[in-house]
């Protein structure tokens, strides 16, 4: 299968040099728990969305804009979402994907109210969708970053993972299909670190230092790569 990885933000410019791109993580966290191949679409740096109906299958990024933004290349992705919807072709979104997806798909995205949501967070499992493989444990916890949410649940999409913090933090979508998350699941530990200690003057000593030490919980990013994974493969179009 194909991963065409829509890639909507870079890494930001202090701490380019010290890791890869948002694609390479994505490609990095698929390499454990299938045979992919990938391609890279660049809206963040002007390359044209393609087709949805031609695709295999499509991973959108995380981005440092939101989805009200004033950014020309956001209503295409919107139009591209609900294009590839309509045909079928699976999608994975997350963070600002994730919220993307829910605003094309008709839910309500806003800069919330609670602040950031950094460090490892952990959230309630309450749906185990049917493509899981395995049985789902109570909770999961991932890196995230990010002060956008969902705030209205779009029409058709089911909860799978939630928090006091983050009511929707976890979307399955049957009949799209989709499946998106709010926190990073492609995010090694030391850039979540780096990323977090670069926003210092913006998150404040306390959160920032919260964020940190929260890194030693353990995270559950293979297991949400097995599960995206295991979306991708039971929604493959053709099955």
């Amino acid at each position: 299968m194909k991963l065409t990885i829509i890639e909507t933000g870079l890494v930001p410019e202090p701490i380019r040099g010290d890791f890869e791109d948002y694609p390479a993580m994505f490609r990095q966290m698929m390499a454990g728990v299938g045979q992919f191949e990938f391609e890279t679409v660049s809206v963040i740096q002007n390359q044209p969305l393609p087709a949805p109906g031609t695709l295999e299958a499509v991973m959108i990024t995380g981005s440092p804009a939101g989805v009200y933004d004033d950014e020309a290349w956001i209503g295409p992705l919107a139009d591209f979402i609900r294009e590839g919807a309509a045909a079928g072709v699976p999608q994975v979104g997350i963070c600002f994907g994730h919220q993307i997806m829910a605003e094309a798909l008709g839910g309500k995205v806003v800069k919330s109210d609670k602040g950031w949501g950094v460090g490892r967070h952990t959230y309630d499992i309450v749906a185990c969708p049917r493509f899981i493989q395995e049985a789902c444990p109570p909770t999961v916890s991932a890196a995230v970053s990010h002060q956008d949410q969902v705030v209205s649940l779009p029409p058709g999409a089911e909860v799978v993972a939630a928090s006091d913090f983050t009511p929707f933090a976890g979307l399955y979508y049957p009949e799209a299909p989709a499946l998106s998350f709010q926190c990073h699941p492609e995010f090694a530990d030391g850039y979540s670190a780096a990323l977090y200690s670069l926003r210092r003057p913006r998150l404040g000593e306390s959160l920032t230092d919260q964020a940190l030490e929260s890194l030693e919980i353990e995270g559950d990013h293979t297991r949400l790569a097995r599960w995206t994974a295991e979306f991708l493969r039971a929604h493959r179009r053709g099955r």
